[in-house]
């Protein structure tokens, strides 16, 4: 009876305890399940430019890309907007690494100001063009240091930690392009990067279109992808389709050729160079960040140039125009720029003539248009024949299309989208392409920065936002430029400023009113408006007396408000007023 009694309590405990396991395996289950990939687009959403992503799973975290920004036009004085990396700084022991899809400034250009503002290595992985860029920038900034390099090729996988990142080969205005397949045990993701499907490619290299549909057939949770294009039809031509028109240009011409484009455009500059030496042409490259470029990719065996093909600026004099072509920074109309400094006869070296036939081999940058049309004008009044797009075939965009947009949605196949890269009309058309393609609309996302999105193999929402606002740089200062500041500047350039200064002893004017005016009417011209402005700060400063009113802000503040009555009856404009009292 014994024995039957303690064979009962056995099977009783064993149970007991396996049915707490099942419950606590169960638990486990649900937790997992809860447990969700962050996705938070720190920029390049609703913009062009500064494009950085996060993604975070527990207590690991990867960003992809790491851009910059070129300021826009009532940016007053500020050089270039990075992302705001506040929440990467507050989280960095959960940072794992950076993972970069191409060299272009809007992917590499804040890598220098992030690795600044992070303890320890920051590791970076990148293709090997693209590492050299941004070996480059680090050297320039004694950083090297600071870095943990990784160099990747298209079809590697990387699995440092939680998450397993897969480099996909993909066509762009640069080399060594990639996409992103990101796998963590939540979700899959596929990051486009900036794309095109070229298929007949300078370098030989097609976008790896077998592995995105084999990665599509194994299940992409979210897709991600580049929507600049996505307002034009059709497909991009091909890279290889500006080559004939460079020959065609160059075939008897027997003048000075000069060359602008983007200077991150090897693929570009390497037919200028064809064509050149099949002209028997000499080469001059000019230009800081074309002569970096130039550099990094010969290097790196990203270009080839025939020996004795390239010489000094300083020995063009020892060749007839008709033996030379120069390739040069300027194509956006950029003030410092090569091509300007050319147009404004401020170059050391090189001055336009009518002699000389200038290809801009570029398109304008959505906010560059203007710039880019003076530069034409002025090259124009000089007398020099110039060709840009409207009248040859001599750039082609380096991103895709609504058909090519349309077959990687219908390869990837994936349950959620997320268009990137564009404003926001870009952003809001590119997400109608998607549905158009099969994607249900309620599994489609128009994000902005900072937007948080959760998501898993079954489910993906917005769940909350972050800080994600625009980070000026003015010089060497990182942030401290803010809105109040632009606002200032804004009002300075349009209106000017007028300053009032008195000198006070125990609250009462000694001497003054001075005025000094900038920018808003020349002084020497305007005496009648001087003398009445000074009348009214009189007024304002013996109404002050009157009333016993002694602190200096009240003071200030009443001979503002005088001036600012006056000046705009007068003007009906509205000049930033300035008091400065002085205590003798």
């Amino acid at each position: 009876m014994n024995d039957v009694k303690e064979t009962r309590e056995v099977k009783k405990e064993t149970k007991q305890r396996n049915n707490y396991r099942q419950r606590r395996r169960k638990n486990n289950n649900n937790q997992k399940q809860r447990e969700k990939l962050k996705i938070i687009p720190i920029g390049g959403l609703g913009e062009i430019g500064k494009n950085m992503t996060v993604f975070e799973y527990k207590n690991e975290m990867i960003v992809v890309d790491c851009g910059l920004k070129f300021p826009d036009d009532d940016m007053y004085g500020i050089d270039i907007v990075l992302p705001d990396f506040s929440y990467i700084v507050e989280n960095q022991k959960k940072f794992k690494g950076l993972y970069i899809t191409h060299g272009h400034e809007d992917h590499i250009g804040g890598i220098v100001y992030l690795v600044k503002q992070l303890s320890g290595k920051v590791p970076i992985y990148a293709t090997k063009f693209t590492m050299g860029l941004i070996d480059k920038k680090l050297n320039e900034h004694r950083l090297v240091s600071r870095v943990e390099r990784h160099i990747i090729s298209a079809g590697e996988v990387v699995k440092d930690c939680i998450f397993e990142v897969e480099a996909v080969r993909v066509n762009h205005s640069i080399a060594d392009s990639v996409a992103f397949c990101i796998k963590s045990p939540a979700a899959t993701v596929f990051h486009t990067g900036d794309f095109k499907i070229d298929y007949h490619p300078i370098d030989g290299e097609i976008m790896d279109l077998q592995r995105i549909a084999k990665l599509g057939s194994e299940g992409i949770d979210l897709l991600m992808v580049d929507s600049t294009n996505v307002e034009e039809g059709g497909f991009t031509p091909s890279e290889s389709s500006v080559g004939a028109t460079f020959y065609n240009l160059f075939r008897g011409c027997k003048n000075r050729i000069i060359v602008t484009t983007f200077a991150s455009n090897v693929h570009r500059v390497q037919q200028i160079i064809d064509a050149a030496v099949s002209y028997k042409r000499k080469i001059i490259i000019n230009g800081r960040s074309m002569e970096n470029m130039v550099e990094v990719a010969s290097d790196l065996g990203y270009l080839r140039v025939p020996k004795n093909t390239i010489i000094d600026i300083k020995d063009m004099k020892n060749y007839k125009p008709s033996e030379l072509v120069i390739i040069t920074t300027g194509s956006q109309g950029e003030p410092m720029a090569a091509l300007s400094r050319m147009a404004q006869g401020e170059h050391r070296f090189l001055n336009i003539t009518k002699d000389d036939t200038i290809i801009i081999s570029a398109s304008p940058v959505p906010g560059n248009e203007k710039m880019v049309a003076d530069i034409i004008n002025k090259l124009v009044d000089l007398g020099t024949e110039v060709v840009y797009k409207k009248f040859a075939d001599i750039h082609v965009s380096g991103h895709a299309r609504q058909e090519e947009l349309k077959l990687v949605q219908t390869l990837v196949r994936p349950k959620f989208f997320l268009p990137v890269h564009g404003e926001a009309r870009m952003l809001i058309h590119h997400a109608a392409l998607a549905e158009s393609v099969g994607t249900k609309k309620q599994n489609i996302f128009v994000a902005e920065n900072g937007s948080v999105l959760e998501v898993d193999h079954r489910s993906c929402k917005i769940t909350g936002k972050i800080q994600a606002e625009p980070v000026l740089v003015d010089g060497l200062g990182v942030g401290d430029i803010g809105n109040i500041v632009l606002n200032d500047r804004k009002r300075l350039s349009e209106d000017g400023l007028f300053i009032v200064v008195v000198t006070m002893r125990k609250g009462k004017a000694v001497s003054g009113p001075d005025i000094i005016s900038r920018g808003f009417v020349y002084v020497r011209e305007s005496e009648d408006l001087i003398n009445h402005a000074r009348s009214e700060v009189k007024k304002a400063l013996l109404a002050c007396e009157e009333k016993g009113v002694t602190d200096w802000s009240s003071i200030k503040n009443e001979i503002r408000d005088a001036l600012f009555r006056y000046l705009y009856h007068e003007t009906q404009r509205k000049p930033m007023i300035l008091p400065i009292l002085m205590e003798v």
